[in-house]
Parts: C-alpha cells; sequence; structure tokens
C-alpha cells in the first residue's frame, strides 16, 4: 500500500516514505505458526470422550483470541502506519479503523534528535524526536528505519526549504 499523492502539495515530492522497522512485526509472526501449530497438537491430542468436543473450541477460541490480539493486531498497526518526509513537510499517519495525522512544516522546525537503545542498534532503528516551534510541540516516530540517515536528510531539507524561501 503506496502513500497516497492526492494529499501532497501539486509541487511537493516524497524524499522517504517509510513504516516502522519490521522487527516491530517479527514476534507476532513468528507467533502465528507457533500457536497454530500448537492448537491444532491439542485439537488432536485429545481423548476420546465426551469433554473432548467442549475443550476442542476452547482450544481454538483461547487461540483464536491469541492470533487476533498478539499477532494480527500489531501487524495491521505496522501495516497502517506511515511516516512520510517530503521537501516540504515530515508528515505520520496511523490507525486502522480511525486514523490520526500530523504534518510537520519543515520551515517550524527546530531541532531533530534520535535515540536508539542497543536493540534498536543492533537492527538498525531508532526513536526520531522532531521539536517544532508550534503550539503541540515535538513529534515522536518510533522504529524509524535508518533513523540517523532520516535524520541528516531531514536537516538537510530544512535548509533548503531556509534558502528556497529567502
Amino acid at each position: 500500500m503506496g502513500f497516497p499523492e492526492n494529499i501532497l502539495d501539486s509541487d511537493e515530492h516524497v524524499v522517504r516514505n517509510l513504516r516502522p522497522h519490521w522487527r516491530r512485526v517479527a514476534g507476532p509472526v513468528v507467533l502465528a505458526p507457533i500457536v497454530v501449530g500448537l492448537a491444532s497438537y491439542g485439537w488432536f491430542a485429545l481423548p476420546d470422550n465426551s469433554v473432548r468436543k467442549y475443550l476442542r473450541w476452547v482450544i481454538l477460541a483461547v487461540a483464536l483470541v491469541i492470533l487476533l490480539w498478539w499477532s494480527a493486531r500489531p501487524f495491521l498497526f505496522w501495516l497502517t502506519t506511515r511516516y512520510v518526509v517530503t521537501d516540504r513537510r515530515v508528515l505520520m499517519r496511523k490507525g486502522v479503523l480511525s486514523r490520526t495525522g500530523r504534518d510537520v512544516p519543515l520551515t517550524r522546525v527546530n531541532d531533530v534528535s534520535f535515540s536508539r537503545s542497543i536493540i534498536e542498534r543492533f537492527f538498525g532503528s531508532g526513536t526520531l524526536v522532531i521539536e517544532s516551534a508550534g503550539d503541540r510541540g515535538q513529534v515522536t516516530l518510533n522504529d524509524v528505519p535508518h533513523v540517523e540517515d532520516v535524520q541528516r536528510e531531514i536537516y538537510r531539507l530544512v535548509e533548503d526549504e531556509a534558502q528556497r524561501l529567502r
């Protein structure tokens, strides 16, 4: 699913179109076949008796809840979260059923900083904090892939936008 170009101005161009780092969905993706395997084993390993058919449905219900809550839900959140850097602004969009978004014009950016835990350093991601001069303060983008490159790119774009407006 690409970023909708219709929300951009006519002379605005996308520089980076990012999703949160893939490691955010690695656990849920690995969890799915484990839950399916354990539920299948439990379904067929139960002894033959009258309680068996009720326990099967309990196993199925528990497996479905685990799959929906800990696999499908995080995957959908990851899939519907976008961080877009254009030559005029930084956009953040997220949400499955209800959407939220935040745009920060590059002319209002005061500071761009990042932080990386040891795990994030290993995977090459981090948290990007964009401080703006507006009323709402700062925008935090979590699990940004190649966070240092994105930070440098935003600084360069802020300088370019300042030059363009002179």
